[in-house]
């Protein structure tokens, strides 16, 4: 039925993790027992079995973590800051597969290699190395032997998916689809290539932005020769993460609390450009993936992790934000269906009275009071609640805004979101209505304006001539129309036919009655006889339809 019985070692200990952490439901799953409804261990349960389980699982977590349209807020808190518990591999391992990645010695690369990790995680480990040329950068090497172990864990993860799709909470949610989404993810990951690109592109879209100033925000280089789908070779940026930061006093009219101020709204700014403008963004903006340089920028590391939205999408949550803050609970309702996945029934009654009753503890707080990532994560709480299934970007989406708010919160306390976005709403809207280039939008408008008022003379002459003529037809579809129409003519016939059987009855009583001759006689049996029959068959075809009350 499943894969399960593929990896009965791997499974036996995934089952012994479980049991000694006491989830039942797994546990269930696992001894193959039936379990109607999932009941998730506590957050921190779920996190210790996650890290016994080993590097694949916590990534499985840590994906988990960027799906509060799944899991509730406090499981999505708790998993958020999951790391593996791995240590380093051995430097003897570690060179090899360079060597064996750049296919030639190491001194005619780098001056020197610093053989102690940095930082070791649960797919890769990084070195501080120098090139020949005196540059300074970061080796990210992918721990030798770890695709074995994420194809093993793959397929049991999707076995298991396969098999919390018969439960309810799997008809509601897309188990599989996510055990599939976090495969490809994992797989992409293996693949430090990808990695690569995505650094390089959110380079080039952050470079030149009228929104902040591009010189104060750094993606460091890739060095593409030196990078392949096991090594990856970036720019070493000497700073700290930015919530450690001391900020020098550089200038009297330029205080600490000014600084910060600046580099809150340069955060904000250019991640605001990453979602609404680009649709391509870094999805992982924790403390630790944003650094404070020496020199006084902020750097963007680990660019590994990245969301999409198009632009449906984007307007859709440019125009949620502006519903929030209208209080709005009916157009919050709306824009969740225009974003949900299509061929869901849902109670839009139920779904306006939830957003209502979320929205109404803001009624009498100030715009300032108003934590905008805990407000997305309700929005994802009230769609879960009602059964609607969003994509799954949006996760994405309210994880990132929650990051990139703590972050500055934890910065600059005094951060109001709302004051970030409102002087960038106008370019945003004037984006959405004109797109990337106003004057071919413009031109295409004309053209079209011009198209119609071209036709649109001849089209009302038209119009005309058949009112006039009487030849003007309607067609309008009215859905299951035609099985009332079938309903109504079965209703008919069977009322003409019981108004005839009755007309017989009566004639042949009437007939018995007037004249006692023995032809009379046979010909009132002869009635009384087919309208018996035609009753009974009459009955009959009511009962075999079975609407009969």
């Amino acid at each position: 039925m499943f894969a399960l019985t593929k990896n009965t070692s791997r499974q036996r200990e995934i089952a012994e993790v479980v049991f000694r952490n006491g989830w039942d439901y797994a546990r269930g799953l696992l001894t193959g027992n039936k379990a109607d409804e999932p009941r998730l261990p506590s957050p921190e349960v779920l996190r210790n079995i996650l890290i016994e389980l080993g590097p694949v699982y916590v990534k499985l977590g840590q994906l988990l973590s960027t799906r509060p349209d799944i899991l509730p807020g406090r499981y999505v808190d708790t998993l958020t800051d999951l790391q593996a518990k791995v240590p380093p591999v051995p430097w003897e391992q570690v060179e090899t597969l360079i060597i064996q990645e750049l296919s030639q010695p190491l001194e005619t690369i780098f001056s020197d290699i610093d053989r102690n990790a940095v930082a070791a995680g649960s797919i890769g480990q990084v070195y501080r190395a120098i090139l020949i040329n005196g540059q300074k950068v970061a080796l990210k090497v992918q721990r030798p032997g770890i695709e074995v172990v994420v194809a093993q864990d793959i397929s049991l993860i999707k076995s298991l998916a396969e098999l919390v799709t018969f439960t309810e909470f799997g008809k509601n949610f897309d188990i599989v689809g996510l055990a599939e989404e976090f495969s490809n993810a994992l797989e992409a990951e293996l693949d430090f290539t990808t990695e690569a690109e995505y650094t390089e592109q959110l380079r080039r879209n952050l470079t030149g932005s009228k929104w902040f100033d591009s010189q104060q925000l750094v993606i460091p280089q890739v060095y593409d020769n030196l990078t392949t789908t096991k090594l990856l070779t970036i720019e070493w940026l000497e700073g700290v993460p930015i919530l450690e930061a001391q900020l020098p006093q550089v200038r009297e009219d330029r205080d600490e609390a000014t600084q910060r101020a600046e580099i809150t709204t340069l955060l904000f700014r250019a991640f605001l450009k990453q979602v609404y403008v680009d649709g391509f963004f870094h999805a992982d903006p924790h403390p630790g993936n944003i650094f404070y340089l020496q020199d006084g920028r902020v750097a963007l590391l680990d660019c590994g992790m990245i969301g999409r939205l198009d632009p449906r999408t984007q307007q859709i949550l440019t125009e949620m934000l502006l519903a929030i803050v209208d209080l709005d609970g009916r157009r919050c309702s709306q824009l969740t269906l225009e974003l949900a996945e299509g061929g869901q029934q849902v109670n839009l009654s139920r779904l306006t009275n939830d957003y209502d009753r979320m929205l109404r503890k803001y009624y009498n707080s100030s715009i300032s009071q108003i934590n905008f990532s805990e407000v997305i994560y309700e929005v994802l709480q009230v769609s879960r609640n009602n059964k609607i299934r969003l994509p799954s970007n949006m996760g994405l989406y309210a994880k990132t805004l929650a990051n990139l708010e703590g972050v500055a919160r934890g910065f600059y306390p005094q951060i109001n979101l709302l004051d970030q976005i409102r002087p960038l709403m106008a370019d945003l809207f004037r984006r959405q209505l004109l797109g990337e280039r106003p004057v071919e939008t413009m031109l295409r408008i004309g053209l079209d304006f011009k198209s119609l008022s071209l036709r649109s003379p001849r089209l009302i002459e038209l119009l005309l001539d058949r009112i006039t003529s009487e030849t003007l037809r309607w067609n309008i579809n009215i859905p299951k129309l035609d099985n009332l129409a079938l309903s109504l003519e079965d209703s008919a016939n069977r009322l003409s036919f019981s108004i005839l059987v009755g007309s017989l009855i009566m004639g042949a009583a009437i007939i018995s009655t007037g004249s006692a001759t023995t032809q009379v006689s046979i010909l009132s049996n002869v009635l009384f006889a087919v309208a018996s029959l035609l009753g009974i068959w009459l009955i009959v075809s009511i009962l075999r339809s079975g609407k009969l009350k």
